[in-house]
């Protein structure tokens, strides 16, 4: 079922809807206390018409999109999105429920600790969830940064995130009130994408015999102090366009691009020139390499897109609705479980939701093998969604259960 997963092209239609009475209702859901059968029975009605409005929308890490990838540009949604969450939480950790997730072998998602959402953002966060030694996330520290700093990775990361920017940009400027900031911004994303490329460089030099790449006599007197530095300046002017948009809610990557101000700070002074002989090209890059690994640590939110980009190919914080709890099942055998709330039981949902958790739970696979840890660790992922039809699916060597949220 889930052999072939592919990637959904995403699109920036804008999708809106009309708030009602209905909406400013659950405002006041949680109000009443939760302690009786009948409060869960009252509050299913809600939760039903919540799945309905909702049917077929999801927050897929951090943007609100369709089943078709369609990205959904609309405040109301997201409200509701959040409220139709929060509610969902609440019935998760209800006893009926949770009789049913005992056959699991433990009460999972048992306290409200572990029903709270988690954003996986940061090496730090990860390693302090896994509790991973300090003697070993200096290990899990000096693994990554030598992989995640090469200058491809670096390199990839940032036009990432400029892309998606990008895009963003584009269609605050369609669709809403044309702010100087934003088309500022438009103009100044456009220009440093166009630098990039300009500065980029041809690895088919690598299989020349020359050590040297001849320089283009036309460039190289143009071109021969472009440094890291004018990038870090167009960054800066888009921060100064950007943050003060009344649109930049929807900026999502912009906190991203500002995340790799600590890199470009780093590597400022070095050149990014393609007019230069090869082999200065080389020291460059590895200068580039050299800066970075040495500079950013665990905590660094540009070493973790890095790492995001490094491992998936693109760069998207992870977000998942029930952080989940880590705990020792048996000696040397260690259990982590996290989940995701979805609004339909359609194919496409329930695959992009297993997508989900795979990322995220691969990420924190990903440190514990780094840190060398002996103890097998097992991942979980669940999925819960109104009437859904109980199953496990095993995809990419983790298991995943959905489950009913019906009491």
């Amino acid at each position: 079922m889930f052999g072939n997963v592919h990637h959904v092209t995403r699109h920036l239609n804008p999708v809106r809807a009309k708030p009602g009475r209905f909406f400013c209702s659950i405002q006041v859901l949680f109000h009443s206390s939760v302690d009786s059968h009948e409060w869960y029975r009252d509050k299913l009605s809600v939760l039903t018409k919540l799945t309905r409005a909702l049917k077929d929308v999801d927050l897929v890490d951090g943007k609100l999109e369709d089943i078709n990838g369609i990205i959904i540009y609309d405040d109301t949604i997201k409200q509701k999105m959040q409220a139709f969450k929060s509610l969902a939480r609440i019935f998760i950790g209800s006893p009926s429920l949770q009789q049913k997730l005992k056959k699991h072998g433990r009460l999972v998602f048992g306290t409200e600790s572990e029903r709270e959402p988690l954003v996986v953002n940061s090496l730090t966060k990860v390693c302090n969830f896994l509790d991973i030694s300090a003697q070993q996330r200096k290990l899990v520290r000096c693994t990554v940064c030598s992989q995640v700093t090469q200058y491809r990775i670096w390199r990839g990361a940032l036009e990432d995130v400029l892309n998606g920017l990008k895009d963003e940009v584009d269609w605050l400027v369609e669709h809403r009130e044309k702010t100087q900031g934003a088309k500022l911004g438009q103009q100044v994303i456009l220009s440093c994408l166009k630098f990039l490329s300009e500065s980029s460089v041809s690895y088919e030099a690598e299989n020349s015999t020359s050590w040297m790449r001849p320089v283009p006599a036309r460039y190289a007197k143009a071109n021969a102090s472009a440094k890291w530095e004018d990038v870090l300046d167009m960054v800066n002017d888009l921060r100064r366009y950007l943050e003060h948009d009344e649109g930049i809610n929807v900026l999502y990557h912009l906190e991203k691009l500002l995340s790799m101000k600590e890199g470009l700070l780093q590597i400022k002074d070095v050149f990014l020139d393609n007019t230069i002989g090869f082999r200065e090209v080389r020291h460059q890059e590895h200068l580039v390499h050299r800066k970075l690994s040495k500079m950013l640590g665990s905590p660094s939110p540009c070493l973790f897109t890095l790492l995001m980009y490094f491992l998936y190919g693109r760069v998207r914080d992870m977000e998942v609705d029930l952080c989940g709890g880590f705990y020792k099942e048996k000696n040397d055998f260690f259990c982590l479980s996290m989940g995701r709330i979805l609004t339909s039981t359609d194919e496409k949902m329930v695959r992009r939701g297993i997508k989900q958790l795979d990322r995220a739970l691969g990420m924190f696979e990903f440190v514990w093998e780094t840190a060398g840890m002996k103890e097998t660790l097992n991942l979980q992922g669940h999925l819960w969604c109104l009437e859904a039809e109980e199953k496990t699916i095993t995809y990419r060597g983790k298991t995943f259960y959905l489950h009913d949220l019906s009491l």
